[in-house]
């Protein structure tokens, strides 16, 4: 899980980049991939794997949102499902870990992910495999080659009108929050994960020993544990 300190301030909108498909997505939504990944070879025996490369988009990889961030789990994995999700996450490591690509086994993946071993073109991983070049975090380059986006956009508002009601409040505070200093955006997270941890009764100390422990600066910890457990810090100078 990423650090619950580190920021993922990102501008309220990301500009796709300039390809075909992100060109589709925003003008129709969603959009199928125009070659099926993973399909058969010629003499029709199943593809064993696909090469992965890095989608090089200057724009989205400078100010997009890490794909095992909060922000992908709260309010893309609704729209993913998550099998997809847990896919992109896969991807983005093996990518973090050989950065210039690799090669991905697919029928293993599709059973490390609990996606079954059937590798036919309905079958529930390569549905993952598409829904990524769908919705613009992946780009489908022939049938055995995908670039997937190692950094992905803040959701679009199409998709964000789909998700409870909770969900879309809660983005609006986030979108808010992008506008704020970064000290300012730290104290915020450090209140509210403070709050969380005084409502499950950790006491003060270990409140402010946590957050210090996820890098906060100790001064905002102590300041957001002090006002989780309702003291009054004008008391304290």
């Amino acid at each position: 899980m990423p650090n619950p300190s580190v920021s993922t301030a990102t501008p309220t909108t990301v500009p796709d980049a300039g390809s075909a498909t992100s060109q589709r997505v925003r003008a129709r939504g969603p959009v199928a991939p125009d070659t099926p990944i993973g399909a058969p070879t010629a003499d029709g025996a199943p593809r064993p794997s696909i090469r992965i490369n890095p989608w090089e988009d200057t724009v989205v990889n400078s100010h997009g949102l890490h794909p095992c961030s909060r922000y992908v789990e709260l309010y893309w994995l609704g729209i993913l499902g998550p099998s997809t999700t847990l896919l992109l996450r896969r991807l983005t490591y093996g990518l973090e870990v050989n950065p210039t690509g690799f090669q991905l086994d697919l029928a293993e993946t599709a059973a490390a992910l609990g996606l079954g071993d059937r590798l036919s073109r309905n079958a529930p991983f390569h549905r993952s495999l598409h829904r990524l070049v769908t919705f613009g975090l992946a780009r489908a380059e022939g049938p055995d080659t995908l670039a997937v986006r190692t950094m992905i956009p803040p959701l679009p508002l199409r998709h964000l009108q789909r998700l409870p009601g909770s969900l879309q409040r809660s983005h609006a505070q986030w979108q808010a929050e992008q506008r704020l200093h970064p000290v300012e955006q730290m104290q915020r997270r450090a209140r509210r994960l403070a709050a969380g941890l005084a409502a499950s009764g950790t006491p003060r100390p270990e409140i402010e020993e946590r957050l210090t422990r996820w890098q906060f600066h100790p001064a905002v910890a102590f300041r957001a544990a002090e006002e989780a457990v309702g003291l009054d810090l004008g008391e304290l100078g």
